[in-house]
């Protein structure tokens, strides 16, 4: 019985997300889509992604989950950092990470890395504009992979993770933060025209890549007991 209500419930906020959530990313072809993200970052929204995420205080967060260890960033040599934008995870990278790592930024978007760039005012990081979803790099290049809220930008996971799984090398970790199909996470998906994801669609497909659950993060015990702030998860693929 609880079985049954579980998947009544499960299916009844499936259909309340595909009503209210951003719907053109599941209605146009895979490359117009892409194109249409494309001009939106490469635009005046794009342009201000940094305030944006100043002001709704998830670059803060973010830099407070780095320096205080809770995700280690020191641990690894060559970090990936995917849909890098206007470079807010990169900023903590460049602060927490060895100083021998390397840091690698990459974004479908070539004017946002330049705005990173900019901003950033470091000639440490290097930057690849490319699509996620064919990834100019080798096969277990990289032992740890960020990616900031770029998932949604893709209809389906399976491609994306499954190029996380492949350029990363065997026990490496992913950092993943992804909208959930909250309230919030549904205005986000409008503003940003992205879809959203549950927990366990999200572990489901991480698992399907060969990409292990390793452990859930918030950003403070405030979201974690209001559930805020999308799907922060760390995933490690398996050896």
């Amino acid at each position: 019985m609880k079985t049954t209500v579980s998947k009544w419930k499960r299916a009844a906020k499936s259909r309340v997300r595909n009503i209210a959530e951003f719907g053109g990313i599941r209605r146009k072809p895979l490359n117009q889509y892409q194109d249409a993200v494309r001009r939106l970052y490469d635009g005046p929204q794009g342009a201000v992604l940094h305030l944006s995420s100043f002001f709704s205080l998830h670059e803060p967060l973010m830099g407070q989950l780095f320096k205080s260890r809770r995700f280690d960033a020191s641990r690894f040599d060559r970090i990936l950092d995917v849909g890098s934008g206007a470079g807010q995870i990169i900023r903590h990278l460049l602060e927490t990470a060895r100083p021998d790592a390397e840091i690698v930024g990459f974004d479908l978007s070539y004017e946002m890395l330049k705005r990173a760039r900019e901003r950033l005012n470091s000639n440490r990081p290097a930057f690849v504009a490319a699509d996620m979803l064919e990834m100019p790099f080798r096969d277990n290049t990289f032992d740890c992979i960020t990616c900031g809220y770029v998932l949604e930008h893709i209809p389906d996971p399976f491609p994306g993770l499954s190029e996380f799984a492949r350029v990363l090398k065997p026990g490496g970790t992913a950092l993943l933060l992804v909208t959930e199909n909250s309230l919030s996470g549904l205005v986000t998906s409008h503003t940003w025209k992205c879809r959203t994801f549950s927990r366990r669609e999200l572990r489901e497909a991480c698992q399907n890549v060969g990409l292990s659950w390793h452990r859930e993060l918030w950003f403070t015990r405030f979201h974690e007991m209001l559930k805020l702030g999308g799907i922060l998860v760390e995933v490690v693929k398996e050896g």
